[in-house]
């Protein structure tokens, strides 16, 4: 009997999608047809790919209504928000417009003599592993850019978000892509695994759970295949003295609160300098009660369920941990009767919050952030370094230079000033520790999609 993938939608727990896991011969055979269209995918004019793939993309934006819809029945975003094509539009026109220059080689000499050089050529095909946060944003991180690169790129989406692979497929194959170059494969976990063993793929990019980057990574042992794991997060935001303390509140609740707080570079815990402790605790506990928790396709909703009823048990377990070991929480609960104890999760601030708490060091991706009062820089740089993840962090203060320094010594992939939870398509999106290794977008992206290939062509003798 065929096992089949299943989405629970956490609007009401009904089945809103379902499609049989593919049998790993026919889904081999599927990543052989594009690894041999892949091989005249490369040899096509780099101009002619990348009009050929913001094609696709301008395909995917005509399914705009019915996505953002199909968005909030799969992982709970309200409809609203309007889906993610700024982002996937965004980073799409950057890449497209940097891949000459990304993917210009490296001249060293030419000469009559000598024609030395470094060229960069595709992997050849790129698998993509696409969590459900941002199942578009996500993977257009690296579809986009490995296809401009000449790869061939074969998806499988987060069973959360079981439909989104199939649209971005069926996108561009109605905007007249070539056949068998961009591929949605519906694979379990045995599946993924026994083609990366099988040694089926020439890089791999997950984005996903701490645990499940460690699996890929035991099923590529010994295939030497290159990996991009963008993993787990525990974001931090300082506020200094001198930051501005409305803005500082405005940017990091929504960072901490948006898309229910299942964000990768979301906030998660924050510190706050004591002069301005009292009031920025006693503004972001008001942000938080004024958000509207309920059904994601209603337009008066801002905050939707969790995507999973078994995300939001997890933050509610190290929200009660928390509480139970000292912690207070500022949001009352009599304002979100909405919360059933199931996928809709109240929102909720912390303080007499410390690090022997789960709730400050583990990962919580959901609506809940701690905040803790620090004396100064020194205290502040050690408590954000006393984490096992490092994606981003964000530092609230009118002093760039004073940014920029501490910002140096945060063991980080990312430091902003005052901003959070932003993917700047021109800067390496990267992480250190837990959070993973490689890095996508920007110019960098281009390197990691591709691998260096030198010439030294004799042309006489000197």
């Amino acid at each position: 009997m065929s096992k089949t993938l299943k989405c629970i939608s956490p609007i009401n727990g009904s089945v809103y999608a379902e499609r049989p896991v593919m049998a790993v011969p026919q889904a081999a055979e599927a990543v052989a047809r594009a690894r041999q269209a892949q091989k005249a995918w490369a040899q096509r004019p780099l101009e002619e790919r990348v009009s050929l793939v913001k094609r696709g993309i301008q395909q995917l934006n005509q399914m705009g209504e019915e996505v953002v819809v199909e968005l909030a029945h799969m992982m709970g975003r309200p409809v609203r928000y309007g889906g993610e094509f700024g982002g996937v539009n965004e980073r799409t026109d950057y890449m497209a417009g940097i891949a000459e220059r990304g993917l210009a080689p490296i001249v060293i000499e030419d000469s009559e003599t000598f024609g030395r050089r470094i060229e960069r050529v595709p992997h050849g095909v790129v698998f993509v592993i696409a969590p459900w946060n941002y199942p578009y944003m996500t993977a257009i991180n690296t579809i986009v850019p490995a296809l401009i690169a000449g790869n061939a790129v074969v998806v499988k989406h987060a069973t959360q978000t079981l439909l989104v692979g199939e649209r971005i497929a069926r996108a561009f194959a109605d905007s007249g892509f070539p056949e068998d170059l961009l591929i949605n494969l519906f694979l379990d976990h045995e599946g993924s695994e026994s083609l990366i063993s099988a040694n089926c793929f020439d890089f791999i990019n997950f984005t996903g759970s701490v645990g499940g980057g460690r699996a890929i990574e035991r099923a590529a042992a010994g295939t030497f295949t290159g990996l991009g794991l963008e993993l787990g997060g525990k974001d931090p935001g300082y506020v200094m003295e001198d930051a501005d303390l409305d803005w500082a509140v405005d940017v990091l609740m929504d960072g901490a609160m948006y898309n229910a707080g299942q964000c990768c570079c979301g906030i998660e815990r924050i510190y706050v300098a004591e002069p301005l402790y009292d009031a920025f605790v006693e503004k972001a506990a008001d942000w938080a009660s004024k958000l509207k928790l309920g059904n994601p396709l209603e337009q008066a909703t801002t905050l939707g369920p969790m995507a999973n009823i078994r995300f939001a048990a997890e933050v509610r377990a190290q929200t009660r941990e928390a509480v139970e070991a000292g912690a207070k929480a500022l949001v009352d609960a009599a304002l979100f009767p909405e919360d059933d104890g199931g996928a809709y999760l109240m929102p909720q601030v912390l303080v007499d919050v410390d690090h022997s708490m789960r709730v400050m060091r583990d990962e919580s991706f959901g609506p809940v952030v701690g905040v803790m009062k620090v004396k100064d820089d020194a205290e502040a740089l050690a408590l954000m370094n006393d984490c096992q993840f490092g994606l981003t962090a964000s530092l609230w203060t009118s002093d760039a230079e004073r940014a920029y320094r501490i910002g140096q010594q945060i063991e980080t992939g990312t430091v902003m000033q005052n901003r959070a939870d932003y993917l700047d398509p021109a800067l390496c999106w990267t992480g250190c520790k837990e959070t993973g290794r490689g890095g996508a977008l920007s110019e960098i992206g281009y390197h990691n999609l591709t691998r260096p290939k030198s010439y030294h062509l004799r042309r006489r003798q000197a």
